[in-house]
Formats: structure tokens, C-alpha cells, sequence
């Protein structure tokens, strides 16, 4: 990667931990849930790292967490939670190689695209801790690029409200009266 590029965009490769417990109904045998991150972790596809009796940590994937200096405020916005976090986005599986019907389809330090994943209802969605090593090159990233936007009090048009309306509506269209005068028979209601 050159330094010029380098400077408005950061790569690392991130893999994604699911962990699959049982299913709380006979609809849902099993529960997709990711967990953790593993920063520089190698292609994986669903890969079995911890088994507990019915629960099983999976190595899901390997995607690429992009940042982008276009982005910077979104990024300073999960690194500002009360637990600092990245979001690891599922999407369903049209292949249907996957044993649990998702896949990997990003993890982002993004806020803004995080909710924009959620908007959608398909996908799994869920924030996840951010170990410190990579929190602290995403704050590296946002410290380098984020420029505060100072505040600015919107000013008002200081327009004359008193002046005289043109109450006739199109001057096209012949009007007798002031088209926005209600109704001669207003104060009755239901009558208009």
C-alpha cells in the first residue's frame, strides 16, 4: 500500500467470533450471535474454536475493516460508547455453503453504517468490544484526520411580516375575494 494511500484509507484484516447456543423455540434451532473480533486474523470459514456443551464459538470469517478519512466522526462515535465497538454485519448465506445460513459480510468501525445495516432487518447486527490494539489504531486514524466543525448559529432572513399579503392567490385566476379567508359558514360544524 502506498503512503498516499495510506493517508484517506486504512485496511486490517478482522475476523469475526459467532457463537451458536440452542434456540429458544421449536422455530429457531439455533442462535447467531457474534461476540468478538480477532484483528489480523487469517481466512476462515466457519471454523469451530470453543465448544461448551451446546454452545460453540465459530470463527466465522475474515473480512477487511476499512476506514476512511470521510468517516472520521462515525468512528469517533463508537470509540466514544461506553464500551468502545466495531459491528460485525451478517448477511444470509444465497449460497448456501454456510452451516449456520450466514456469512461475514463486514465489520466496520462505523456507527452511521452500522445503523444503516440495521435499517435494513435482514442482516445481524450486533456491536461487539473493540480490543485495545485496534482501538487504538482507529484513534490513531481519527486523531490524524478529524477536524472539529465549529458551531454556527443559524441566522434568520429578517423578512417584513407585516407587509401586505397577496391574498388573491394566482393573479392568473380571477378571484372576487382573499382566497386564504375561511369559509362564510366556518363557525358551523361540519359545514363548509
Amino acid at each position: 500500500m502506498s503512503n498516499r494511500t495510506e493517508s484517506w484509507k486504512r485496511e486490517l484484516q478482522v475476523g469475526a467470533v459467532v457463537r451458536r447456543k440452542p434456540g429458544a423455540t421449536r422455530w429457531a434451532k439455533h442462535v447467531y450471535k457474534p461476540v468478538a473480533i480477532i484483528p489480523g486474523a487469517p481466512d476462515a470459514f466457519w471454523k469451530e474454536l470453543v465448544r461448551d456443551g451446546d454452545v460453540v464459538d465459530y470463527h466465522a470469517g475474515t473480512v477487511t475493516l476499512e476506514l476512511y478519512r470521510a468517516d472520521v466522526e462515525a468512528y469517533l462515535v463508537s470509540l466514544n460508547l461506553t464500551v468502545p465497538s466495531v459491528w460485525v454485519i451478517l448477511d444470509q448465506d444465497e449460497s448456501q455453503q454456510s452451516p449456520s445460513g450466514w456469512v461475514v459480510s463486514a465489520i466496520t468501525a462505523s456507527a452511521y453504517e452500522a445503523q444503516d445495516a440495521l435499517d435494513s432487518g435482514e442482516n445481524i447486527v450486533e456491536a461487539v468490544p473493540i480490543p485495545e490494539s485496534l482501538a487504538a489504531w482507529i484513534k490513531e486514524f481519527v486523531d490524524m484526520h478529524y477536524v472539529e466543525e465549529p458551531f454556527k448559529k443559524r441566522k434568520r432572513n429578517k423578512h417584513d411580516i407585516d407587509g401586505i399579503e397577496g391574498g388573491k392567490g394566482d393573479p392568473r385566476i380571477r378571484q372576487v375575494s382573499d382566497v386564504f379567508r375561511p369559509p362564510a359558514n366556518s363557525s358551523k360544524p361540519g359545514v363548509h
